[in-house]
């Protein structure tokens, strides 16, 4: 059964790899296409934030693709940790808020006759509709590639990490808590802007379906993340699976850093330049507060998860056998 799934995660990975091709071509052909005038900029931006933003996504999709090869190749086993856990949960942070906005957009807009939810970068309502149905495979696709190889990696390389910790019930400081807080106050607005809520939004009429679903979703996952890290770092006892409880934690507070990341610096440039074409329902000054504490919080949760999983420290087990030391030292 362990061989089986660690086989149907390589294939996985590989087809994840595979799922992001059509996005870095189009994203590509869009800087060059910008470039030599063959091709619309976006609206709302000038020729040279068009450049940026897409050559930021451009190696975005190519971190994906290394990251998918990593996940199967045995050169991926000698990466340090770190670095591949970092980009994979940055990676699956985006994916898990895209994946639910696109499904959820995509009925709203078959029963409203709209096209919102294609690919918040495009900024162009003139692109072809292949593009959008191509950038949206590419999310999905890679959405439920990297959610099947990402475990069966963690599984070869870091076993222990899916198993809950020893010795339940570890006294837990107000350090590894405050992630908790922050997220589910952060979930918590996010929510209620999702279903209606008029506090902290300066126009109230721009506010497309898309928008209330983005929201739902980040509040959402602000929310799972934050409820499930009490249990992890008190390593006490409860009816949901460990890895289940991973999971949320793990996803939730990847959402958080990776979404409110690439969003805080487009609303500190909104607050900042007041650019006439460009406008957001909520806020700027709360959009941005928001944005900054879901970073944070999002880190802050990670930075919890690893240090639960190290365990107690050593001082317990060095307190075990003081006689036999004495007896070796005297």
């Amino acid at each position: 059964m362990v061989e089986r799934g660690d086989r149907i995660g390589r294939t996985a990975a590989y087809g994840a790899a595979a799922a992001l091709v059509p996005y870095l071509v189009i994203k590509v052909s869009w800087v060059v296409g910008s470039l030599l005038g063959l091709l619309p900029v976006g609206r709302g931006f000038s020729l040279g934030g068009w450049l940026v933003l897409n050559t930021v996504t451009i190696g975005m999709a190519a971190a994906g693709i290394t990251l998918g090869l990593a996940l199967v190749r045995p050169w991926g086993m000698r990466i340090p940790g770190r670095l591949v856990g970092f980009v994979a949960w940055v990676g699956s942070g985006f994916l898990v808020s895209i994946l639910p906005f696109v499904a959820v957009s995509a009925l709203v807009n078959s029963g409203t006759g709209g096209s919102e939810g294609s690919d918040n970068s495009a900024g162009d309502a003139a692109m072809p509709g292949w593009e959008a149905v191509l950038l949206q495979c590419s999310f999905v696709g890679t959405g439920i590639a990297l959610a099947i190889a990402l475990p069966a990696y963690l599984w070869r390389r870091w076993p222990h990490a899916l198993r809950r910790p020893e010795r339940p019930g570890t006294r837990t400081s107000a350090g590894s808590l405050w992630p908790a807080v922050t997220g589910a106050v952060t979930g918590l607005a996010w929510l209620y802007w999702a279903v209606g809520g008029s506090l902290g939004i300066a126009h109230r009429d721009e506010r497309p379906a898309g928008w209330h679903v983005l929201a739902g979703v980040s509040a959402c996952w602000a929310l799972a993340a934050s409820a499930a890290v009490p249990a992890l770092v008190r390593r006490r006892p409860t009816r949901l699976p460990y890895p289940f409880l991973l999971a949320l934690a793990w996803l939730g507070s990847g959402s958080m850093f990776a979404w409110s990341g690439w969003r805080l610096p487009a609303t500190v440039y909104v607050a900042l330049a007041h650019p006439s074409d460009v406008s957001y329902p909520e806020n700027v000054a709360v959009a941005v507060a928001l944005h900054a504490t879901a970073v944070l919080t999002g880190a802050g949760i990670l930075r919890a998860l690893a240090r639960a999983a190290r365990g107690p420290e050593s001082v317990p087990d060095s307190a075990e056998q003081p006689a036999e030391r004495v007896g070796r030292h005297p």
